[in-house]
């Protein structure tokens, strides 16, 4: 396990805890099993993107601010080998912290990366009205928001805020690059 993954299974339990939820709680309110949450806790197994979408919204959190505190404190340059990778071999899916969030700013930037095939679904936003600014480098992306499908192609871009349900969407031929800025509700964090 990596050094980052134990830092991702206390930081889990630690929001539980801080929150006074059981495991039968949240399983209830995420949808993911107790089972499932008992091991991620302990790290013995890597939540999936997925999971830790459904347990953000449940904590009322955005990913990245979940993660930002199992990263290291950003400097304010951060060299590509020095920037926190995490990926979920399941999902196919690869997250590179380019800029990541730090206290005092709003935004951020993340560099993902989806393979051929990949199709991740969030339930809800963990928190309402995120604005995401999507510019697709490589390959082909379709972004469904709520109702409303996007089909992107390398050198698109799509602005939005989430308020429902999303998903990201790779056809089984192409895999998908993309750059993705955050903008966290109500300014600075």
């Amino acid at each position: 396990m990596t050094d980052l993954n134990t830092r991702l299974a206390a930081r889990l339990r630690s929001e539980r805890e801080d929150r006074r939820l059981s495991l039968e709680a949240v399983a209830r309110e995420s949808g993911v099993s107790r089972a499932t949450l008992s091991r991620m806790e302990t790290g013995a197994t890597s939540p999936t993107t997925e999971a830790l979408g459904r347990l953000c919204r449940v904590y009322g959190l955005p990913m990245s601010a979940l993660l930002l505190a199992v990263e290291e404190q950003p400097q304010a340059r951060v060299a590509r080998d020095e920037q926190a990778e995490w990926w979920d071999a399941d999902a196919g899916f690869r997250r590179r912290a380019v800029s990541p969030p730090a206290r005092g700013f709003a935004g951020e930037l993340l560099e993902c990366q989806l393979a051929p095939g990949a199709d991740i679904r969030y339930d809800g936003p963990p928190t309402p009205g995120l604005e995401h600014h999507l510019y697709l480098l490589d390959g082909a992306l379709e972004v469904i928001l709520g109702d409303v499908a996007h089909a992107l192609k390398a050198g698109d871009a799509l602005r939005y805020r989430l308020y429902g349900n999303s998903r990201f969407r790779c056809a089984a031929e192409t895999g998908a690059r993309y750059v993705l800025g955050i903008v966290r509700p109500g300014g600075m964090a």
